[in-house]
């Protein structure tokens, strides 16, 4: 590695003489090496970060620029993308993740944000068989071609095991400049960030939502009662907080998790059922859809189940919706009840 970035400096020249690049950074580890080793080469590089609505990575990207001394520009690309996760051209992976379209928006994104800026290429921190869906030789090309990138697309990375690309043929850079990672193992990675001062990142895989089989499990389920079209942000919000509860064809229960997901629950209360304890510790539920009054009895025993309420007494419910409120007392359904597994969204169907 050490010998690796001695080529690095032995190579550089004044950035003036190379192109600019736009260095595509999710707030993950290769992302950011990709940033650090083009800037190390010598080419002025200026970072992007595309807001797609389901993670907001923004203050990671932000530290990681300024620890690499490379500006970092925000992209709030979220209603674009929810038709993408919508609707996918490509399909989707084991989970609700439709990793090539979502490559391929990110990549659309960087090349009009490129001839923005008047830069010459795009870089990012893709490595040769990382990812066997993404980060084949042919999904590679295939996504080169598909975001009009060609050859301005550059894995610094894997450079060196894929084909020519756009510094090289204009003389900037030789091929032994660019890395040879591939596979799986991130011990170069680790190595390589050590060496170019990088600690700041998130651990693999770690920031899509969408590869998690519980939220997969619940979008599935969302998808089948309200269609793809009908889907908003706030359902993703929602999906992403506490347990939840298919009681009927058009009402789900959600039921907090902890102090910060009740908070989070009661900001999307508006017009909607929420329940709540003042005599014990206890969730917040929120009601989707619009229960009859067997219903709303139903929802409270199960938000009551997971109070701290004596399992075997009855226990007060507060029940509001837009400043009324009602009251009923319940006693909470018992933990082995299995219709709580049966009605439960994205767990394993046993006790």
């Amino acid at each position: 590695m050490e010998a690796l970035l001695h080529r690095a400096y032995d190579t550089e020249v004044m950035t003036e003489s190379k192109g600019k690049a736009v260095a595509l950074m999710s707030g993950g580890l290769d992302s950011a090496l990709a940033a650090a080793w083009t800037k190390r080469l010598g080419f002025p590089v200026v970072g992007l970060h595309v807001v797609t609505g389901l993670v907001d990575q923004r203050d990671l990207v932000r530290a990681q620029g300024a620890e690499l001394g490379v500006p970092v520009r925000i992209w709030d690309a979220a209603d674009e993308y929810l038709e993408v996760l919508k609707n996918p051209q490509f399909g989707r992976g084991q989970g609700m993740n439709p990793c090539l379209d979502c490559h391929i928006f990110l990549l659309r994104k960087a090349k009009e944000f490129m001839e923005q800026e008047g830069a010459a290429f795009v870089v990012t921190g893709e490595v040769l068989g990382q990812r066997p869906m993404t980060q084949n030789r042919q999904t590679l090309a295939l996504i080169a071609q598909a975001t009009g990138l060609g050859e301005k697309l550059v894995r610094p990375l894997s450079g060196r095991l894929l084909g020519p690309t756009f510094p090289e043929r204009m003389g900037w850079v030789q091929r032994e400049d660019w890395l040879d990672l591939q596979g799986r193992s991130r011990k170069q990675q680790l190595g390589l960030a050590r060496e170019l001062g990088i600690s700041r990142f998130t651990p693999p895989s770690g920031c899509c939502v969408l590869v998690d089989p519980g939220f997969s499990a619940r979008l599935r389920d969302l998808l089948r009662e309200k269609g793809a079209e009908a889907i908003t942000w706030e359902d993703l919000s929602i999906l992403r907080l506490g347990r939840h509860f298919r009681l009927g064809p058009n009402l789900r229960l959600v039921v907090g998790r902890d102090a910060q997901e009740n908070e989070k629950l009661m900001v999307f209360g508006r017009n909607r059922y929420v329940l709540m304890f003042s005599e014990v510790p206890g969730p917040v539920g929120l009601i989707l859809g619009e229960p009859n009054e067997a219903d709303l009895f139903l929802c409270a025993q199960i938000a009551a189940r997971y109070s701290d309420a004596p399992k075997d007494a009855p226990v007060r419910v507060h029940i509001r919706r837009n400043g009324e409120e009602k009251e009923l007392w319940v006693t909470p359904l018992s933990p082995a009840d299995p219709r709580l597994v049966q009605w439960r969204i994205g767990v394993p169907k046993r006790l």
